[in-house]
């Protein structure tokens, strides 16, 4: 019998237990164990991806934590710590001669060995194989089929972002100038995008759309995430998803309102207004401009003759809890005390529950947040959008 699972695959780690930095960007809080606490105990997801489980003292703290028996290796592929699942990934840059720019992309391996094999096979083409989302020196097909040789999945990560994504500066136009489109399991969107933008790209049909959080603090866990629907959360099971056979799949995307993201609009570099004309910024004159998510999604599909017919699920437009007004850390204990976790809060509570612990004011926001109803002034630039009002 299938169930759902709540599920984000792209979480960063910060430092290692003993300190070491691993996403330099990342908070230091941001280690192996209190992601896992923060996802099973306060987020309330099933199953999470940690994408920088190649790092040498990562692989040491999962090893130690099977020792102690605070982990258990899963027969169908995965680890599992508390009520949640850690499928063991990657971040990997790609900027071979066929790029354009450098291209972000998610690995992910179905056991702790297989990552030690990658792990060990990423250190003759990478200068720095402890750090997080690091350039390796081979061709992007290359890692593609070592990556399917040790029974892993291959997903481009935030693929439309201006910067370190497949076509935000990767490509000019199609994903085939790099990869092998049929070593491909899934596309993640990213925080600027959503499934109707990238449905106008018709090359993207054979695969299923992941939203994921990118977390680079413990608070942005799950603030992008997805429900699959699994006999149980598992590598092999999210293997089943992706491919969406025997009836496992992604049932529904949670995201931002593209509007909140970063990169949505075209804006200004220099003065971070919108308004660009051609290559010039219609405000202050500059030439240096960033292209939004919006705007080159509309580049790549002006040359699909064709557009998309595939069904895809649902994409709810949820607001992350920690953006809502009004919403500081005492109210948000409080409601995690009563109701446990943020998937409950999101996914079960009633408006009137919510109403008998936060003022009727901050119910509401809530309400309105988790179904997308809610308006914003758009982001660009690297600056996030914001809630604008009721």
């Amino acid at each position: 019998m299938m169930k759902d699972y709540y599920v984000d695959l792209h979480i960063h780690i910060g430092r290692t237990h003993r300190g070491r930095a691993v996403k330099i960007t990342g908070a230091r809080s941001l280690t192996l164990q209190n992601v896992l606490k923060t996802a099973s105990e306060r987020k309330g997801l099933d199953m999470v991806g940690i994408i920088d489980c190649h790092s040498p003292e990562v692989i040491e703290e999962l090893e130690l934590l099977i020792d102690k028996e605070e982990m258990v290796e899963l027969e169908e592929g995965g680890l599992k710590f508390g009520q949640t699942v850690l499928i063991l990934g990657s971040e990997i840059e790609i900027y071979d001669q066929y790029c354009q720019g450098p291209i972000h992309v998610l690995v992910y391996m179905p056991t702790l060995d297989a990552m030690k094999e990658l792990s060990a096979w990423m250190m003759s083409y990478m200068k720095n194989i402890h750090l997080s989302s690091q350039r390796i020196y081979c061709e992007g097909i290359t890692l593609q089929e070592k990556t399917k040789e040790l029974g892993g999945l291959f997903i481009p990560a935030h693929v439309f972002t201006p910067f370190k994504s497949l076509y935000g500066k990767g490509v000019e136009f199609s994903l085939t100038e790099v990869f092998n489109p049929n070593l491909i399991d899934g596309i993640e969107l990213g925080l600027s995008s959503d499934t109707t933008m990238a449905r106008e790209i018709n090359e993207l049909d054979p695969y299923v759309f992941l939203t994921n959080s990118d977390a680079h603090s413990l608070a942005k866990i799950a603030r992008e995430y997805q429900k699959m629907e699994l006999k149980q959360p598992s590598f092999l099971e999210l293997e089943k998803a992706l491919k969406e056979v025997e009836g496992r799949k992604i049932a529904v995307n949670y995201g931002l309102n593209p509007e909140l993201g970063k990169y949505h609009q075209t804006v200004c570099r220099k003065c971070l207004q919108p308004g660009a004309v051609g290559s010039l910024c219609s405000v202050c004159g500059s030439k240096s401009i960033i292209n939004g998510v919006a705007n080159r999604i509309k580049e790549i599909a002006g040359l699909s003759v064709e557009k998309s017919n595939r069904s895809r699920p649902a994409y709810v437009h949820q607001v992350p809890l920690d953006f809502i007004p009004g919403l500081g850390p005492k109210t948000f204990e409080r409601l995690l005390a009563v109701f446990g976790t943020e998937m409950n809060i999101l996914h079960e509570v009633t408006v009137n529950q919510l109403q008998q612990v936060v003022p009727e004011k901050t119910a509401v926001f809530i309400d309105l947040a988790r179904k997308g109803l809610l308006t914003f002034t758009a982001g660009g630039g690297g600056k996030y959008g914001k809630i604008k009002s009721t």
